[in-house]
């Protein structure tokens, strides 16, 4: 099984992604014969961590670029087509993208905006909301994934069953809407981002250090506490507490080298 360190698990919680202390699953059949997709983890153990709620007009914004990179992507796949010139990686990603799929990802973007984004709507209400196949649906969260216009995570949950030991089964996926940074380069000026005034910048560094002298003066059980909330600030906490009691009592075991040799020299005296 791999390890992950506290400094790792933190860092990890931090940036808003989930932290995995075990291996991938594997897809493998589980004892109710329902497979378990690989990289699915257990609902209502990370979404606190994963969700972010949009600012305001965030959503707006969110679809216009989307349309955008559609009028992007039909002139790329025009260059492709006269093989005036090889697309990039990335461009390759943008070409596939579907007035359909912007679609789909107007719909995300609603219950995102609704639902302070909490997103996880199954396939069904999907192709229910948009009058499109499972296929297309499919399709198009593979393509919007692709280019950077959300992050999927699956999920699995538990259910009653006979016999001993949990059962699980695999429920809907969970989103979080996004703007890739490879669609900003194609984006008109007007609707990207104003640069942070030089003053602001600064006072931003001032005060990045400020708190980054604080963190550094706490214990491992305290910087969880002070950083991470939910379930998983818990988890970090007790965490935490246990290396801060191993470095205790590696402390007090310790002797200090001119203390050894004091009492040496007192014994062989």
């Amino acid at each position: 099984m791999e390890a992950i360190t506290f400094g790792g698990a933190l860092t990890s919680a931090l940036s808003g992604m989930p932290v995995r202390s075990k291996p991938a699953r594997s897809g493998a059949v589980r004892r109710t014969g329902v497979p378990v997709l690989r990289g699915s983890m257990e609902a209502g153990t990370f979404e606190e961590s994963f969700f972010a709620i949009p600012g305001a007009g965030e959503t707006d914004r969110l679809l216009n670029a989307a349309r955008k990179t559609l009028d992007a992507a039909r002139g790329l796949r025009r260059v492709a087509r006269k093989g005036e010139r090889k697309l990039s990686v990335a461009e390759r990603a943008i070409a596939a993208l579907q007035a359909s799929m912007v679609r789909v990802f107007e719909e995300l973007l609603t219950l995102a905006r609704l639902n302070k984004g909490k997103v996880f709507p199954t396939y069904e209400y999907l192709a229910e909301r948009t009058n499109y196949g499972r296929a297309t649906i499919t399709r198009a969260l593979s393509v919007l994934e692709d280019i950077g216009f959300i992050v999927r995570q699956r999920r699995f949950k538990r259910i009653a069953g006979e016999g001993r030991g949990p059962r699980y089964v695999q429920t809907s996926n969970a989103y979080r809407p996004l703007l890739p940074a490879r669609v900003l380069a194609i984006l008109p000026r007007w609707m990207r981002a104003a640069p942070v005034p030089v003053d602001a910048e600064e006072r931003q560094i001032e005060q990045i250090e400020v708190t980054k002298a604080m963190l550094d003066t706490l214990s491992c059980k305290e910087l969880a506490e002070a950083t991470v909330s939910g379930p998983l600030g818990q988890m970090l906490a007790r965490l935490g507490a246990g290396v801060d009691r191993a470095e205790r009592e590696a402390h007090n075991g310790s002797e200090p080298l001119m203390d050894s040799l004091n009492i040496r020299q007192t014994e062989l005296a």
